[in-house]
């Protein structure tokens, strides 16, 4: 698995940050969880589960021991950045042809939901195009699994994939205790799909969801809870740039969302061998 991560599980990461409330549909919109870090999806109760057609409740706020976070860095090899831009550029003119010729020949794996856990989805009797387009959804419509491609190719951090020897997945978690943060899922009682690392120090946290509202807290370099709210129903407004956050005193606030990079998500994986970088595997929710 790639450092960095949660091993819960036996190969973890099921179903991350796979549904953001009332996220609005819209055309070349990857889908939910495909290599598009957001906020996390509420907890699932603790005791007793919603009632028909309601979305599960997030467990409360409560005060929480701040786990310090520590963010990826970009990969330093000159031929990665070269390949992500020709990557770019496959997906901007959508050319399944030049595609298929930067995956790998054999071997390519998707780790994905198989029966509630995660496991291999990948199917031995189609090539690893195939695959790979099963996995990102490439031949949706609205364009989602190009969507995705193109994502891919605007993250430069790679971490070793620990299960496949010179696997390197994008894009790279942020790094922290891991061992610390299944105690403070325990103890909050949240998953680690509820839980995100500031991109930097000092982000401003809002009383409300508005940029001029008054400042309630400023966030440091530790894991903060998301704690996202359900708009009222028949709600179609656009998906507002903040998101609620549960901060370490236990209170909630608000922060722009792009400045929060969640501690779980799909990765696309690459292996570098004499003829250059090739796309190996998938690493996904699905």
């Amino acid at each position: 698995m790639p450092q960095g991560r949660i091993a819960f599980s036996s190969l973890a990461l099921t179903a991350i940050f796979a549904v953001v409330l009332a996220m609005p549909s819209a055309d070349a919109q990857p889908k939910p969880g495909q290599l598009s870090p957001g906020p996390a999806q509420p907890a699932q109760p603790a005791q007793r589960g919603p009632a028909p057609g309601q979305p599960p409740q997030p467990a409360p706020p409560k005060p929480y021991k701040e786990i310090a976070a520590t963010l990826p860095q970009p990969s330093n090899d000159p031929s990665f950045a070269t390949f992500v831009k020709q990557l770019a550029d496959i997906a901007m003119k959508k050319d399944r042809a030049a595609l298929a010729r930067v995956v790998v020949s054999t071997n390519f794996f998707w780790i994905g939901e198989v029966n509630g856990q995660e496991g291999d989805k990948t199917n031995k009797r189609k090539s690893s195009m195939e695959n790979l387009a099963a996995a990102i959804d490439l031949d949706d419509k609205e364009g989602s699994g190009w969507v995705v491609i193109a994502q891919a190719a605007k993250d430069p951090s790679l971490e070793p994939m620990q299960q496949k020897r010179g696997v390197l997945c994008s894009p790279a978690g942020p790094i922290f205790d891991e061992k610390a943060v299944r105690q403070l899922t325990k103890e909050t009682g949240t998953s680690e799909f509820d839980w995100a690392s500031p991109t930097k120090p000092g982000i401003d946290v809002h009383a409300s969801a508005q940029p001029n509202s008054p400042i309630v807290g400023k966030l440091g370099m530790y894991l903060i809870r998301v704690m996202p709210e359900e708009p009222p129903a028949g709600n179609q407004a656009p998906q507002s740039p903040f998101v609620r956050v549960v901060m370490p005193n236990g209170k909630f606030g608000f922060v722009a969302e792009e400045f929060l990079l969640p501690i779980a998500f799909d990765q696309l994986c690459y292996i570098k061998d004499a003829s250059g970088w090739k796309i190996a595997g998938y690493y996904g929710t699905n």
